[in-house]
């Protein structure tokens, strides 16, 4: 068992590797090492709590019991999980953060032990830690399964815009502040649960309410807003359990997530509160109104994959720009094959990113990454924009709201402003895809119908296949 010394230091030693970790995770070529810190930051805080002197002897077995069957899940969800659902699986995770937070704030107030000793302001202060931390974790727990099924495709990626939305926001907010108001003065169990439950509810049905509200071009913004959300609850935890540990990670969780949310948005040009507001990106584009954005118009100049391979021969500078195209096809791998033949041949290839490709944020990175793609290749919007006029030939692969000229042409367009990757600017752009189906955010895109952009339709993986067996020929 550990003492309360020992287990105070180990704290200490777990959050100060909590901190490498989240200093590893912000480079590519240090990740696995902020990971393998992560991992034993995570081993040292639970021995600690597990052993420590706040859990009795009876409890330990039933808690490892708890530990074999989460760890077995989790170790199976590992294992078996595609990296196209990752997101998914990223916003299930934040839904159990949440469901932790309501769990711990419910049985804290309802053991009496647990609030032994608090009087005066130390107990209302308790009362309000138990309140504000249900709250943050039902609005985690709900908006991360409605995230999970709009990233899984179970859930439509329209925005549900129920007229009087914000009043009705407005209003849950007012009854949850009367309630906790309640809640503060009741003077018995039984009377502060009622109050309790009631803020439950709403704050379910908010979560609920604020992630249909949002589209799915906006879902990567709501990915890491919702892991901050989960880093909040955690902390919520801890200061309910009176576990310092807990509070630390939590608030750097809830930290990282919020600073990620910002870059998120400052990636699309867009404002948090707009995101919150919900209403941009549908599934299906809409016929434009009179006065509305212009559609575009032309011819598309379709390719094949010979003579694809036949501009990559010919090509001195190639761009490759992943989207979630890729991943659905699971082409990453054939993409590094054809990356490393073409460097041999001494091509420059290189990797462009934009921070918002796919479902989550650094989405592409993981897959490329996981394909085996040098880091010293891959490179973030900002660092290539420059680059796309001197290029020779660009592949977008499953992109295209990140690749959209309207962005950039049609103040009227709804993701005007957003910055794009400039890929029409470079000699030829040729863009792989099934369909001419509009992307995530429902907008069509202007890039099919330029002149120097070729389409390659198809399945992604099945077309690259091609493309490689032809520049091996």
């Amino acid at each position: 068992m550990f003492s309360t010394e020992l287990a105070t230091v180990s704290y200490i030693g777990a959050t100060i590797l909590f901190i490498l970790s989240l200093g590893g995770l912000s480079n590519q070529q240090t990740a696995l090492r902020g990971n393998l810190y992560g991992m034993i930051g995570m081993t040292i805080a639970v021995l600690a709590t597990v052993f420590g002197p706040q859990v009795t002897g009876a409890g330990i077995p039933w808690i490892i019991g708890a530990m074999l069957i989460g760890g077995s899940i989790g170790l199976y969800a590992a294992r078996t999980v595609q990296m196209t659902q990752m997101p998914e699986l990223v916003a299930l995770m934040h839904s159990m953060v949440g469901l932790a937070a309501m769990l711990v704030g419910f049985s804290t107030f309802i053991d009496p032990e647990a609030s032994k000793g608090f009087v005066g302001a130390a107990k209302s202060i308790h009362e309000m830690e138990i309140y504000i931390g249900i709250l943050i974790g039902a609005v985690t727990f709900s908006g991360s399964i409605v995230a999970f099924g709009k990233l899984s495709g179970r859930i439509g990626g329209n925005p549900l815009l129920l007229p009087g939305r914000h009043w009705l926001n407005l209003a849950g907010l007012l009854v949850v502040i009367w309630f906790g108001r309640e809640f503060m003065n009741a003077h018995t169990i039984a009377d502060g649960m009622m109050p309790l439950m009631v803020m439950t509810v709403i704050a379910l049905l908010f979560g609920i309410h604020m992630v249909m509200a949002i589209g799915g071009a906006d879902m990567p913004v709501v990915v890491s807003m919702l892991n901050s959300y989960s880093g909040w609850a955690a902390a919520a935890t801890g200061f309910m359990l009176s576990n310092d540990l807990l509070i630390v990670t939590g608030a750097l969780v809830g930290s990282s997530g919020a600073i990620l949310s910002y870059i998120m948005c400052k990636a699309m040009a867009r404002s948090f509160i707009s995101v919150i507001a919900g209403g941009f990106g549908t599934a299906s584009a809409a016929p434009a109104p009179a006065g509305g954005p212009a559609q575009p118009a032309g011819e598309v100049f379709p390719i094949l994959a010979l003579e694809t391979a036949e501009l990559m021969r010919e090509a001195k500078s190639v761009i490759i720009v992943p989207g979630y195209g890729m991943a659905v096809a699971q082409a990453q791998h054939t993409v590094y094959e054809i990356t490393k033949l073409l460097r041999a041949k001494g091509v420059n290839v290189r990797f462009g990113i934009h921070p918002v490709a796919g479902r989550m944020p650094g989405h592409m990175n993981v897959l490329l990454a996981e394909a085996k793609v040098p880091y010293d290749i891959v490179f973030e919007m900002d660092e290539l924009n420059d680059d796309f006029p001197k290029t020779d030939l660009v592949m977008v692969i499953g992109a295209n709201d990140i690749v959209n000229p309207g962005a950039q042409d049609d103040p009227n367009s709804p993701i005007a402003g957003m910055p794009v990757l400039e890929v029409w600017k470079a000699k030829t752009s040729i863009v792989m895809k099934r369909s001419m189906a509009s992307g995530y955010a429902g907008v069509d895109n202007p890039l099919f119908y330029k002149e120097n952009n070729r389409m390659l339709f198809g399945d992604a993986k099945k077309m690259l296949d091609e493309v490689l067996t032809a520049l091996k020929a």
